[in-house]
């Protein structure tokens, strides 16, 4: 089979790949081929060798049998099995879950374990915490450990259940415009509309994501279904081809109104929950993407593993904190066809302008524990656009009122479309989002950036270092939580590397090597760091300039301790020491620093004992 460039490549540069990593990530957009790939390298280095791969949902099971199964002995595991594995077959499918004796047989035997949608792994979870340590312990000093993911992040309030303790490294195979461009996916097209009576401000999300019933209330009030139904019905006749849908609901309950909704107007849909037996299922999706079926509405099932590329419009009707599923549940909708130039993203849930375009999401193998809380804001990606240093990049929302009561509210760039008319109803009724709707004011990682880089060179010249530097013991003594952090992210500036990585998993070793030494700085000398709700940087700015906040002892302490990375550090380096910087201060302020650590990285009852 004819291989797209960007699997050719990684095939050819495969054996030089498990020279350097033995645990590694392969990110690939959704529709890239990721699957082609897996089954490419199957058969090129692992021909006649022994291969587990792990899915978490059956349906991915028995999408890859049928894949595998035409060129390689394939056995299914199933709950009930027993025995050695490997007994007859020489590629075992499973979840984690299923006959854990086989599997625990299997994985030291191994020569490659495969695990899709890898951002599920949970490293501290029951099923592959406990393969991880098994092939870590027993597995095969040859074999390689394997992940197939689009969005390798793993956002998660427990410091034990991050990616980088079960992978290695990401290799970073292909990007969506890149494959746009090839013809490989389709263009997205975004059709953002603000429901302004989607009330979420009141929420409890201290869980890292909106509940699902309090969510679902909320939606089934509002006219989120109203804007999503009428923007579809204007969409579904400008597409090239027939219409082929997909509906992302919260829950049944909003997928059943949802349902009645699409079907009022005679166009043809059905549900799809976690819960439709495997065999209704896979009928249902074959008629889907036969088109007998027009719009299939989802409950928690299409964002993973599914394959339509006759797909060409997605209804987003689920409000989320996590930029996984956002991006996930559009690549569905981006595998190319005959015939399809375009999917259209209907998006009521302003995950659009939480997130930004999926093409331009970023990933990261760790992430702290409420990272998700900048995602409670609405505008959360439109703000950053606007708050860049260029500040060209200005969005409108259009307040045309369309009928009783309710506004187009369709979200749109401003300098694209003549006159700054909205391209959907066409009028000029709109309102500059970032002006009105006051956005976070937080400041933002490009002003301190700016901040950093003039003020501390500027301000060190003036210090007598022999005063300054003395000042230490004072400096924490009397600090405030403010104080504290921006003292943590004058040491993080200080004591992490400014060497250049070479991928994800080098940068966070470097990271989290500073922040040990950190950590064990803060106990020899008694000092607790309390966790932190959020981390925002208006404190580290409060030093560098106004010193409202943040005292002139400790702000010129800081700045005594930063100084010396200019004159002795490339400014490559100072720049790569500020952005590691940076993320190592917001894991301090949101984890906290005390005795009681117990991190994978850093047990402090370990570290107190060990001197």
């Amino acid at each position: 089979m004819q291989l797209r460039s960007w699997q050719q490549k990684i095939v050819d540069s495969f054996p030089t790949i498990i020279k350097q990593h033995k645990r590694f990530i392969l990110k690939a957009p959704t529709g890239a081929g990721k699957t082609v790939l897996a089954r490419e390298l199957i058969e090129r280095f692992y021909d006649g060798k022994k291969v587990v791969i792990l899915c978490h949902r059956l349906v991915l099971l028995e999408q890859l049998q049928s894949a595998l199964s035409e060129m390689h002995n394939v056995r299914k595991l199933a709950v009930s099995d027993t025995g050695e594995a490997f007994d007859g077959y020489d590629i075992l499918l499973s979840t984690s879950m299923r006959a854990k004796e086989v599997l625990t047989d299997a994985i030291p035997k191994a020569d490659l374990i495969i695990v899709d949608e890898a951002h599920r792994v949970s490293p501290n979870g029951r099923g592959y915490r406990r393969i991880i340590e098994n092939f870590k312990e027993n597995g095969k000093p040859t074999a390689q450990f394997i992940g197939l993911t689009a969005s390798p992040e793993r956002r998660t309030g427990d410091q034990r259940d991050q990616l980088n303790l079960a992978f290695d490294a990401i290799i970073d195979c292909a990007n969506i415009e890149d494959l746009i461009a090839e013809g490989i996916l389709v263009q997205p097209i975004y059709r953002p509309h603000f429901v302004h009576d989607l009330d979420l401000n009141a929420i409890d999300i201290s869980s890292g994501e909106y509940p699902v019933s309090t969510l679902a209330n909320e939606i089934i009030k509002s006219s989120m279904l109203d804007y999503a139904i009428r923007a579809y019905n204007e969409e579904r006749v400008k597409v090239s081809n027939k219409p082929i849908s997909a509906w992302f609901c919260t829950d049944i309950s909003v997928a059943e109104v949802t349902l009645r909704s699409i079907e009022e107007f005679g166009i043809s849909a059905a549900i799809i929950t976690a819960g439709t037996p495997i065999k209704e299922r896979m009928k249902l999706l074959a008629q889907h993407e036969k088109g007998e079926i027009e719009a299939m509405v989802s409950v928690g099932v299409l964002t993973e593993g599914w394959d339509n590329p006759n797909c060409n419009i997605i209804v987003h009707l689920r409000p989320t904190l996590s930029k996984v599923l956002w991006g996930q549940t559009v690549g569905r909708g981006l595998r190319s066809a005959k015939g399809k130039d375009k999917c259209v993203v209907i998006d009521v849930s302003s995950n659009w302008s939480t997130f930004g375009p999926v093409e331009k999401l970023e990933w990261t193998l760790w992430s702290h524990p409420r990272s998700f809380m900048q995602y409670k804001n609405r505008f959360n990606w439109i703000g950053q656009q606007q708050d860049g240093e260029d500040n060209d990049d200005i969005y409108l929302m259009c307040k045309n009122d369309i009928e009783a009561g309710a506004y187009c509210s369709h979200i749109y760039k401003k300098n694209v479309y003549e006159n700054d008319t909205c391209p959907v109803c066409g009028t000029y009724a709109a309102i500059d989002i970032y002006k009105e709707q006051k956005l976070d004011t937080t400041l933002n990682t490009n002003k301190l950036h700016k901040l950093f880089f003039a003020r501390v060179p500027e301000i060190f010249k003036t210090l007598n270092l022999s005063v300054w530097g003395s000042l230490e013991s004072s400096a924490w003594r009397t600090a405030s939580v403010d104080e504290q952090i921006y003292l943590l992210f004058c040491m993080a500036f200080v004591a992490v590397s400014g060497e250049e990585t070479k991928s994800e998993s080098d940068y966070w070793d470097a990271a989290l090597a500073a922040e040990r030494d950190i950590r064990a700085y803060l106990i020899d000398n008694e000092i607790q760091i309390v966790k932190q709700l959020d981390f925002d940087l208006d404190g580290i700015a409060d030093g560098l300039n106004t010193r409202r906040k943040i005292r002139t002892l400790q702000a010129n302490y800081g700045i005594s301790l930063c100084g010396p990375s200019f004159d002795e550090c490339s400014r490559s380096e100072c720049e790569r020491k500020y952005q590691k910087a940076i993320k190592i201060t917001e894991r301090l302020a949101t984890l906290g620093c005390s005795t009681q650590d117990n991190l994978p990285y850093f047990n402090a009852a370990d570290y107190m004992a060990a001197e």
